[in-house]
């Protein structure tokens, strides 16, 4: 790597950082601030109506902030659309993109012939929330980016598999990570009314393919003192949410979206155990954060969350009857919850270290730089 001793690097695609919003700008924050670290330059567009403070620069990482038109449908690729036209007038030595449904703005720094990686995140295609017409264009932004991008990122061996098989396109696979965490400062459950132990989890966005609904009525088969917190919400409005608060019990708290990530980590280091149901994507960040906390973790039983939990946690089958199977099971069996919590925390520290990650994506930008390409249809160069 002596040969080249700095890049200049563009994070576009998120909302931007600070990360106060999901698991793409925590990657962001995560990598861009420890390859600044290195002596990078690293620049991150970022929404304007996301952040009333815009400072210039954030842990080392210059910030640009550009319009976004605030309607679903168009939020993320109008605001992609214009760093990419600001970025063109810019050299730099790599763009990094998140997200696929990104993909048909990547021509611009394509046609300029600059070094574009995609991080396509999870099979959009698949979420409940969109329509007929949204899934056929997440589909077709697939496609996209395994003709256009100088290289995929997939962020786990499932994802990378897809692309191999339905595109014919070969990928870098480096997933999200996570740090170890401790309980703190437990007095921040006051607020919602929770104990330590004393009651489960699930912090996820209120969409049907995370089946935070599912969760609910699961709970309320138990026969137990403990609550139920779900955490998360959605931007806008939806029949599903609507269903879940017909389902709100007394035991059943909704504190809505939390951004303040010492409350969160108390939410997580103290629950009694976790549940994800997350069965759209890759390598979920908010698994990665259950596993880093200790949490005794039931999870969805889809291949990509095996390939990150594994034996660490138990899985259950899409069903109220299942769920309320493992819990039942978690709540019978509390002395025998430890070696599964301590499993979680050490394959965290193996595999799924922010460092680890950072190396990850340095190693992926000196190749771009150096012209090691992976376009359609042909391998990476070795």
């Amino acid at each position: 790597m002596s040969s080249i001793p700095s890049l200049h690097i563009a994070m576009i695609g998120t909302r931007g950082v600070p990360a106060n919003y999901g698991g793409f700008e925590t990657c962001v924050e995560e990598v861009g601030a420890r390859l600044a670290e290195k002596g990078h330059a690293v620049t991150v567009y970022c929404r304007e109506s996301y952040y009333k403070d815009r400072p210039p620069a954030y842990k080392g990482m210059e910030l640009v902030y550009l319009p976004n038109i605030e309607k679903k449908a168009l939020d993320t690729i109008s605001h992609t659309f214009l760093s990419m036209l600001h970025a063109a007038f810019r050299s730099y030595d790599v763009y990094m993109v998140f997200n696929a449904a990104n993909s048909p703005t990547v021509f611009i720094p394509r046609f300029l012939g600059r070094k574009v990686a995609i991080n396509t995140d999870g099979l959009e295609w698949k979420r409940g929330k969109w329509g007929k017409i949204a899934k056929k264009y997440y589909l077709f932004s697939e496609w996209l980016s395994a003709r256009l991008a100088t290289r995929i990122v997939a962020d786990s061996p499932g994802i990378e598999a897809y692309y191999r098989e339905r595109y014919g396109t070969q990928s870098s696979v480096i997933a999200y990570g996570a740090e170890l965490m401790e309980t703190r400062n437990a007095r921040l459950l006051d607020k919602f009314g929770l104990a330590p132990n004393e009651y489960f989890l699930q912090i996820t966005r209120f969409e049907p393919e995370n089946h935070p609904l599912l969760t609910m009525q699961a709970f309320k088969r138990l026969k137990t003192e403990k609550k139920l917190v779900l955490v998360g919400g959605v931007r806008y409005g939806s029949d599903y949410f609507k269903q879940m608060e017909s389902e709100l019990t007394d035991n059943i708290i909704m504190p809505g979206y939390i951004y303040d990530k010492d409350v969160l980590n108390e939410l997580w280091c103290n629950c009694y155990a976790y549940i994800h149901g997350n069965e759209v994507g890759g390598t979920n960040p908010a698994l990665l954060q259950t596993m880093a906390a200790g949490c005794f973790t039931i999870a969805i039983d889809v291949p990509f969350n095996h390939d990150v939990l594994k034996d660490c946690g138990l899985f259950f089958e899409k069903s109220p009857e299942s769920l309320a199977g493992r819990m039942e099971w978690a709540l019978a069996h509390a002395g025998d919850l430890g070696p599964y919590k301590e499993k979680c925390r050490r394959r965290i520290g193996q595999y799924y270290t922010w460092a680890r990650v950072s190396d990850q994506y340095e190693e992926l930008f000196f190749e771009l730089a150096r012209g090691k390409e992976a376009l359609y249809g042909k391998k990476i160069s070795k």
